[in-house]
């Protein structure tokens, strides 16, 4: 099967799966590159913070036409990610590629656990901390630099728990959390796209976006806490094939 054939496929999954969950389904990105793909980590990690850009800034046009975005507590709390995500970026491309590969499978495992975990939050009551929100933004901005994930996985809990958004508001305003954050991470990976086929990455991207809105309409037919799980169970397998083949 050639590469953009697999790209297409990979990407219209993964589409499907973040316009399913909401957030969490990019995590998947970095491990279709590498070994579907057969991208390094280090390139794996910068075509995937492109393919997380161009995705989540399509969303957050939608998100913003139904008035979910907080933009101003959206652009201060990616304000704090914003440094961190670039020396991530620039990071990224002198870590050993075991070492990339393991903190990825660690924080994907993460998410999985989380997912699984995962319960109804409180809406709207928590008092907003600018030290937390602040300490929440910049541990995002890292992730995002280094591994190249969207994070909204991370993002819409923190802006839930954090800065007290209800839920659509912080699936809305994540996606410029993300959208700023994967923006400041290339600026700095600009030594790293030359290991990017962009042939391959217009097409993953293309579907990703076309997926996403298949995504929208699976959740409405299944149940969203279903879904989840199913996706954090492949999840939790994606990320100990990572790290066996990263230790072994």
């Amino acid at each position: 099967m050639s590469a953009v054939v697999l790209a297409l496929v990979a990407g219209a999954v993964i589409g499907v799966a973040l316009g399913a969950l909401g957030g969490g389904g990019s995590v998947l990105t970095v491990p279709a590159l590498i070994y579907l793909l057969g991208f390094t980590p280090v390139a794996a990690t910068t075509a995937s913070l492109i393919i997380v850009t161009v995705t989540s800034a399509t969303a957050l046009s939608a998100h913003a036409r139904d008035g979910h975005v907080r933009w101003r507590t959206g652009l201060l709390f990616a304000a704090a990610g914003i440094g961190p995500a670039m020396l991530g970026g620039a990071l990224a491309g002198r870590l050993p590629t075991t070492v990339l590969t393991v903190a990825f499978a660690l924080v994907a495992a993460a998410a999985a656990v989380r997912m699984l975990r995962r319960r109804s939050a409180a809406e709207g009551t928590t008092r907003v901390r600018p030290g937390r929100a602040a300490a929440a933004g910049a541990g995002l901005g890292a992730v995002t630099g280094v591994l190249g994930v969207g994070g909204g996985f991370l993002a819409v809990p923190a802006l839930v728990g954090v800065l007290g958004l209800r839920m659509r508001a912080a699936v809305g305003t994540s996606l410029l959390v993300i959208t700023v954050n994967s923006l400041a991470a290339l600026a700095m990976r600009a030594g790293t796209a030359d290991g990017v086929e962009w042939t391959v990455i217009g097409p993953f991207a293309g579907t990703a976006i076309l997926g996403a809105w298949d995504g929208k309409r699976l959740s409405a037919k299944f149940s969203g806490h279903t879904l989840q799980r199913v996706f954090a169970l492949v999840l939790l397998t994606v990320a100990g094939f990572m790290l066996v083949d990263a230790v072994v």
